[in-house]
């Protein structure tokens, strides 16, 4: 069992900073890799990572939401912020850009992002696979040079 970040992580990164085990690493190249994934061999399914993002975008595997419903706006290091979806960069629907900080301080800019309607219905299962070719087909820890 295991943890899996969903799209609608913003790479807040202080689900990477607090995990015992180092399984967390942030996508590189970021336009193709816009989340922060989840090494599922090496994650120990503390959830010491959950509370630590601010998007609410961690959930344990077999709770991964198929429905979804989007919250509209949400609470982010004491700012009240729209929700968003992230997706890679060139992604039909995903043009919006989202220019924010992290909980460090630090400049987060997406340009594969759409905002969230409060009470939309999305299905964030996919963030499974995406977080398995990230490790199989992709970076995977290599992405954290």
């Amino acid at each position: 069992m295991t943890h899996i970040i969903t799209e609608i992580c913003l790479r807040d990164g202080g689900c990477a900073e607090v995990c015992p085990v180092e399984c967390i690493i942030p996508g590189k190249p970021q336009e193709e890799w816009p989340l922060y994934y989840i090494d599922r061999d090496t994650c120990i399914d503390c959830g010491a990572c959950v509370p630590e993002c601010p998007w609410e975008a961690i959930f344990p595997e077999e709770d991964v939401p198929s429905d979804y419903v989007g919250k509209g706006t949400i609470t982010v290091h004491g700012s009240v912020l729209p929700q968003r979806i992230n997706k890679p960069q060139g992604t039909p629907g995903f043009d919006q850009v989202y220019d924010g900080t992290n909980g460090r301080g630090e400049a987060v800019h997406l340009e594969g992002t759409r905002i969230l309607k409060k009470g939309e219905v999305v299905d964030l299962t996919p963030g499974t696979a995406l977080n398995d070719a990230f490790f199989q087909e992709g970076p995977g820890y290599s992405a954290k040079d």
